[in-house]
């Protein structure tokens, strides 16, 4: 069976990946049929032969999800740089924020109640 998938270059601490065309029972760095295009997550950059790609899926290769991804993101026109990540929130951060939406919402039924209150005291008031 063929696949698509990533092969490992560079250094260490300083990756990069090719996007190759290997049987499945070949080593992750191992001889490769054909080199379809390259993956460097540090710099966000990705670049990829799409016929190439095109004609390997209709022959019955197989592709890697991280593949099929990078396929995407290139036929639609997206950059891996344009995207923008939610920064993510620590623990308690995160509990700090609930505790903060809990005292809020207190405050508020307290006001509600005590406008209900004052409401009820002005009606008793207005009938007396």
């Amino acid at each position: 069976m063929v696949r698509v998938r990533l092969k490992r270059t560079g250094t260490r601490n300083a990756l990069c990946f090719r996007v190759v065309v290997m049987d499945q029972r070949s080593a992750r760095d191992g001889k490769s049929i054909e080199e379809l295009g390259f993956y460097n997550p540090r710099s966000k950059e990705e670049k990829i032969n799409l016929e190439r790609a095109d004609y390997w899926k209709s022959v019955g290769a197989e592709f890697s999800e991280t593949v099929v991804d990078i396929v995407e993101r290139v036929r639609s026109g997206k950059s891996l740089k344009d995207r923008e990540r939610k920064p993510a929130m620590s623990k308690k951060a995160k509990a700090k924020a609930a505790a903060e939406a809990e005292a809020k919402a207190a405050a508020e039924a307290e006001a509600k109640a005590a406008a209900e209150a004052a409401a009820a005291e002005a009606e008793a008031g207005a009938e007396a």
